[in-house]
């Protein structure tokens, strides 16, 4: 289990080292996240090792939620300042995500129909 918990953080610090080379607009995480989903296509399972492991880490999830909270009361004054375009950002991408998730859906329920018809 230590050597896929090393791949996950190894997939993050490469993210977070290739965004800042790149100075790519994306959070270093993100394009780890990115990395390691490409690696699980490539090797075509999720072995049972790194199935514990994430499942061990979302069920702490909610700890990670705490270092943004404390930033969110930290700041309160700017968010009051600015709660147009907080708003409009938080309601446009959540319609984007459930959009592109209703779109994914879609694709998928094809795929899978079109491969138990033949």
């Amino acid at each position: 289990m230590l050597n896929m918990l090393t791949l996950v953080f190894t997939c993050q610090l490469v993210g977070e080292a290739l965004t800042r080379a790149t100075a790519l607009p994306l959070p270093g995480p993100v394009a780890g996240m990115v990395l390691l989903f490409l690696f699980l296509v490539f090797r075509g399972e999720v072995s049972d090792n790194l199935s514990r492991v994430s499942n061990a880490l979302l069920s702490h999830l909610a700890l990670l939620f705490v270092p943004a909270g404390v930033g969110v009361m930290l700041h309160f004054r700017l968010l009051g300042d600015d709660w147009l375009p907080i708003a409009l950002a938080l309601i446009f991408s959540t319609i984007a995500t459930i959009l592109t998730t209703a779109w994914v859906m879609q694709l998928l329920v094809r795929r899978t129909k079109g491969e138990q018809n033949g």
